[in-house]
């Protein structure tokens, strides 16, 4: 088994945290892990980027090639779409399709639609509008984790138990509404496939 694993967005969106539950499940599964991440002058609004590798097999780099990623997770879809050349031609794209407006000139985000929508495999979606009906706008990075999660290499149940475990000292209720934040991921990726 092998997963090649781009994650894209803005800072403050949550990437670090979704790297870190897919590192806690590959763990967990005894599987091995690579992680190299690129923050944006490591400020909100800044451009972040992290490689992810996980294996059954010793992974000497973790650093993905150009056209060797099996799925890109977005949580910004320009960000995302930055990195599209990483993704093999059987790659998944999945993405939250809400903009950050952090640019002057943020294109035409039907334009960036449209171009996702020409990948043979994706998943886009508004994943703030998901959070927003469990009154958890911070937690729609979760959400777009759940929509990544069948094409992972890990198993849902164990990116829950990562869920408890990383967010256990935030509270129950934390805990809660992130796992159902998993839960809506997942049955908006299932409409895709």
């Amino acid at each position: 088994m092998k997963k090649d694993i781009i994650l894209g967005g803005v800072g403050g969106q949550g990437i670090v945290s979704i790297a870190t539950i897919i590192a806690y499940a590959a763990l967990e599964e005894g599987l091995n892990i690579k992680q190299s991440e690129v923050h944006g002058m490591a400020q909100r609004g800044g451009a972040v980027m992290s490689n992810l590798r996980i294996s059954d097999k010793p992974i000497a780099s973790d650093l993905i090639r150009v056209g060797g990623a099996d799925v890109l997770i977005g949580v910004e879809p320009l960000e995302a779409l930055r990195y599209k050349h990483y993704l093999t031609k059987d790659g998944w794209f999945i993405t939250n399709i809400r903009p950050f407006n952090n640019i002057p000139d943020y294109p035409d985000l039907e334009k960036i639609k449209a171009e996702i929508k020409e990948l043979p495999h994706h998943v886009i979606f508004d994943a703030e509008a998901i959070a927003e009906t469990i009154k958890s706008k911070r937690s729609s990075n979760i959400v777009v984790l759940g929509a990544s999660s069948p094409f992972i290499g890990v198993k849902y149940e164990t990116l829950e138990k990562g869920i408890k475990t990383i967010f256990a000292s935030k509270g129950e209720d934390v805990v809660n509404v992130n796992l159902k934040a998993l839960e809506l991921g997942r049955k908006e990726a299932e409409k895709f496939m």
